[in-house]
């Protein structure tokens, strides 16, 4: 009997032993295929960036290279993602702790969720994800670049922009980085000479596309070029909304002249004939340029419209990542890394802005610790959820529309802000703070109303995003609840 036992005992410890040298020849052959994998990215990224920052500087005209550069920056964008979750997946893997409570005085019930321990068909399901979402990037890559021999040999030969210092730094600081192709395209459409022969009529580029995407940005931005410059003898800006009244100030409209006209609403097309067949006396040459939201004003334009959508997750999260670090090496912070993800998800998922994006941004830049950005996460989904509930309308919407927001969760005080607009003017005598310095301290909210700067861009339009900030939260609220028919306000505590 105790023979036989023995060797069971010993037949059982042989597979044990055999099981755990497999486990381990196996862990140790899925590292190294994963960091074969992360050096392949890494290579592959760097190449492409290359491509994307070289193109980036020279006038393209191509159409089909303007497809090309499109795909090759969304795949780096991509990897890019993919690269920092493959890098920083461990610690999800050994995070030792149940859930985080967010540090903010103002709830003690919300949470951030860490896993503290996953079944094994979790981690293989996890893991096969990643694998193929790695070899899709991979892929994509890979094609891109096959693809770009004779992109390259075409590149080459396109006219290189001449660029002063501030305008590298633009290229890796600011929310421009992903419009490639329309930056290519509106300088097509400026610096080439398209009138049909015989027609002394301008031509007009309608640029389209929702809330806060970076129409006006992107039209400064390419403005901002010598050619344009150097081609246009001025350039004039115009509202839409009060558009004939430009009819009574056009005699000195003779020159050739760039025309900016933003649209907040639509006009007839008796008007607008009228206005158009008014600038039919500008030089031969002159360019018009409409910016709106509205879709249908697309049926003025000569040429085919730019139509500037919201950036996918990746170009989002990149953005987001690259203002947050700032020159700090995100390899420093890894946990900060996964933050930015849960960040960027938010901002995409719930309708963020570019706006949010570098507001934010700017303020987790000014204080890198775990604690610090979990409790701003924290009062940012808090500010969702209040919003709502109060409204059934999410903050995004509500300050596209002109409707008071209320900023509680930030401000730790019940607190309203409504954007300012020609129905409300700017009150210069009121106290001002920033977004970003309430977010950081509430102790420098001022007393009574005051005036909110959510945002103040650093570049060219150079546009800024102010808000009047009403103190007694309550009647704001309970005043403005007729601006929102059939919606039910709910208590929410503070």
């Amino acid at each position: 009997m105790e023979a036989t036992i023995s060797v069971v005992t010993g037949e059982l410890v042989s597979r044990f032993i055999s099981f755990l040298k497999n486990k381990y020849h196996s862990s140790l052959s899925d590292a190294q295929s994963e960091e074969k994998v992360v050096r392949r990215l890494q290579h592959l990224l760097m190449r492409v960036s290359i491509i994307v920052e070289e193109a980036d500087a020279r006038y393209i005209t191509n159409y089909g290279m303007l497809l090309q550069l499109k795909m090759l920056s969304e795949a780096m964008y991509k990897g890019y993602r993919v690269l920092d979750t493959l890098r920083y997946q461990n610690l999800q893997d050994s995070a030792d702790t149940n859930e985080v409570s967010i540090d903010d005085p103002s709830s003690s019930s919300l949470y951030i969720s860490i896993p503290f321990k996953r079944s094994r068909k979790e981690i293989e399901k996890h893991d096969m994800a990643m694998r193929l979402e790695s070899d899709g990037a991979l892929e994509s890559l890979e094609l891109a670049i096959a693809n770009m021999a004779e992109f390259v040999v075409l590149l080459s030969g396109c006219e290189r922009m001449s660029r002063r210092p501030y305008d590298v730094y633009l290229y890796t600081n600011n929310f421009m980085f992903s419009r490639h192709a329309e930056k290519q395209k509106l300088l097509s459409f400026l610096l080439e000479h398209n009138n049909p022969p015989g027609d002394h009529a301008p031509t007009v580029l309608p640029i389209i596309g929702g809330f806060g995407v970076g129409k006006k940005t992107l039209v400064a931005h390419v403005c901002a070029d010598e050619r344009v410059r150097s081609r246009f003898s001025s350039t004039l800006h115009l509202n839409g909304d009060n558009l004939l009244t430009t009819l009574d100030h056009g005699g000195a409209m003779f020159d050739m002249m760039l025309v900016v006209i933003e649209f907040a609403s639509d006009i007839s097309d008796d008007d607008w004939k009228k206005f158009h067949l008014f600038l039919v006396r500008m030089s031969r040459g002159s360019k018009i340029i409409i910016i709106s939201k509205l879709k249908r004003l697309a049926r003025f334009g000569s040429v085919q419209p730019i139509f500037l959508s919201a950036l996918s997750y990746d170009e989002l999260r990149y953005l987001f990542k690259t203002l947050a670090f700032g020159s700090v090496d995100p390899a420093e912070h890894p946990q900060l890394v996964q933050l930015t993800d849960e960040f960027a998800k938010e901002l995409y998922g719930k309708q963020g802005s570019l706006v949010a994006a570098n507001t934010f941004a700017h303020v987790l830049r000014m204080n890198l610790t775990v604690q610090f950005w979990r409790c701003i996460f924290g009062k940012g989904i808090r500010h969702v959820k209040r919003n709502l509930c109060i409204y059934g309308v999410h903050p995004s919407k509500l300050k596209e529309q002109g409707l008071p927001v209320d900023i509680t969760d930030f401000a730790l005080h019940p607190l309203t802000m409504t954007s300012y607009t020609s129905n409300v003017p700017i009150k210069e005598e009121s106290p001002s703070v920033t977004f970003g310095e309430l977010l950081a301290d509430p102790s420098v909210r001022p007393e009574g109303d005051f005036t909110l700067i959510e945002y103040e861009s650093r570049i060219p339009p150079h546009k800024s995003f102010v808000h009047f900030v009403a103190s007694r939260a309550q009647d704001t609220h309970e005043g403005s609840s007729s601006t929102l028919p059939g919606r039910k306000r709910r208590g929410v505590p503070i």
